[in-house]
């Protein structure tokens, strides 16, 4: 692959979910509806997460989500790795994608560490030998030592976000997305984090993540967007993102 090649393109891409805008009707209440010849009044109105969303990332690009809660980052990254399809417009990928989203995500939980990692590498595409060529690296990188034959259930939050990075960082994917999961792991083991992130030998990785840690932003990407409400306003270099999205995230919600 062209180290100037398209990895993730994404044209006029929305997301909309259905939302309860009040407390649910009870049965009572409904039969009454019915009776009356009448249809229960509307529960639900519609959210719209992304809006008419548009972006192209190359090869090696290193990508920071930037906004408020609610603005639509983890929404695209959901997309992205095909945990939730967009309800219109259209996403190109190429290459093996590996997520850290939500602690837990991928792991089964009854299976142990050592298990998870093969489960893992396999649904990236692995072989059995592939990953047993990288299950010493996984592993020491972990450093859940004696629990590594130990159901993941017993896990604490901590021991999970290990193995997780871990895996995700070390079974070569060509696309890496990571949404704030660093947040919940201990200072010594964020700093390995994002010290093999924003090594040499992650050059050719494409990146996209999102976290309110700007220090580790500014560390690990070199480009920025700030969405807002779903829509994109700023896409550039990471430091005048981060400028941006401090100077401009006061604005009311758009009508």
């Amino acid at each position: 692959m062209s180290s100037e090649a398209t990895v993730i393109s994404a044209c006029g891409v929305s997301k909309h979910y259905r939302i309860r805008s009040g407390p649910p009707i009870s049965l009572h209440e409904t039969l009454g509806f019915w009776l009356r010849g009448r249809r229960p009044r509307s529960q639900w109105h519609e959210f719209c997460a992304l809006r008419n969303f548009d972006l192209t990332v190359k090869t090696g690009d290193k990508l920071a989500f930037l906004g408020n809660n609610g603005a639509g980052k983890s929404t695209f990254l959901k997309l992205i790795c095909r945990i939730t399809p967009p309800s219109s417009g259209l996403i190109t990928l190429h290459g093996r994608v590996a997520s850290m989203l939500e602690v837990g995500t991928g792991f089964h939980p009854e299976l142990s560490g050592r298990d998870n990692i093969f489960l893992n590498g396999a649904i990236l595409g692995l072989s059995r030998r592939q990953v047993l060529d990288r299950f010493d690296r996984i592993l020491a990188f972990a450093d859940i030592g004696e629990f590594a034959d130990t159901p993941v259930k017993h896990y604490s939050t901590g021991m999970f976000v290990r193995l997780a990075f871990a895996v995700a960082a070390h079974t070569d994917p060509d696309i890496l997305v990571i949404d704030e999961v660093l947040a919940v792991g201990d200072q010594e083991f964020r700093a390995k984090c994002v010290a093999h992130l924003s090594g040499p030998d992650q050059a050719e990785r494409t990146m996209l993540m999102v976290s309110h840690d700007q220090e580790i932003l500014q560390r690990i990407a070199t480009r920025g967007i700030v969405l807002d409400h779903g829509r994109k306003l700023f896409d550039g270099p990471i430091t005048q993102a981060l400028e941006f999205h401090r100077a401009h995230m006061t604005t009311p919600p758009p009508t």
